[in-house]
């Protein structure tokens, strides 16, 4: 068992615990760039091993988070693509294809990579199921979130979302097939886009985010006051680096919980 008190890593490195009224059982972190060993535009604690990071910088930067987490067992790490898969992390292999995983007992810590897409976070108000989400534009429109919801096996308002940094909606440029893919699957989702001075839109993960999780009937959501892009000395940013790092989102139980 690591000799490090977590509480003191957590809080020189700037790693984000989410402020919900989670049970104290149920843990969560969002790491940031500080505290790893990488260098150059992947400085300092990537977690990613797919953006061209030399391996054993990326295995020393996820051994420092195990060990300043106290975690219970290796994160179930993914790979992401953008898709809607939601996978059970007690089962899943390294490696295993999906954009969220989920648990229901402890020995499990479900996670998720980000640089501007949205990690969010879920639990059940007992403190019995948890799920992380890679929550980009695409997993939103395609339902990546209800996917996540479902998976937890209960009813959306006994649920608690923490949204974790993500680009921020002055940064989040995109074009019109983007905002027509939105509102063709949701009208409401016209009030998340705004023009923007190059003639696009702005868009806001967040508020479609937050949309998303209504329609589930997921209504006690915390979080959403971040934006990767503007604030370079914490976070990771593909939209403003193109080469870069990724932090993971964490959630994981210290107990089953009853």
């Amino acid at each position: 068992m690591p000799t490090h008190n977590p509480a003191f890593d957590i809080e020189r490195m700037g790693w984000l615990v989410p402020e919900w009224p989670a049970p104290p059982w149920v843990r969560a972190c969002t790491t940031t760039r500080r505290g790893g060993v990488s260098e150059g535009p992947y400085a300092s604690l990537n977690l990613a091993e797919h953006v061209g990071d030399e391996l054993r910088h990326v295995a020393e930067n996820r051994r420092r988070v195990i060990e300043a987490l106290q975690l219970p067992a290796m994160p179930a790490w993914l790979q992401q693509v953008h898709g809607m898969a939601v996978v059970n992390a007690i089962m899943a292999k390294p490696g295993c294809e999906g954009d969220g995983s989920y648990a229901d007992r402890g020995g499990a810590v479900c996670a998720v990579l980000t640089a501007d897409c949205l990690p969010l976070l879920l639990c059940d108000e007992g403190g019995t199921q948890v799920a992380a989400v890679h929550a980009g534009w695409r997993g939103l429109l395609n339902g990546v979130i209800e996917n996540a919801v479902r998976a937890l096996r209960r009813p959306g308002e006994q649920l608690l979302a923490w949204m974790g940094p993500a680009i921020g909606s002055e940064a989040f440029e995109v074009g019109d097939e983007v905002r027509n893919a939105f509102i063709a699957a949701d009208p409401a989702s016209a009030v998340a886009f705004r023009p923007s001075a190059a003639g696009r839109w702005l868009a806001d993960i967040y508020g479609l985010a937050r949309q998303r999780l209504a329609g589930v009937h997921v209504d006690n959501v915390y979080g959403d006051h971040w934006c990767t892009v503007n604030d370079a000395a914490r976070f990771y940013s593909y939209r403003r680096d193109g080469v870069t790092g990724r932090m993971a989102s964490l959630i994981w139980l210290d107990t089953p919980g009853e």
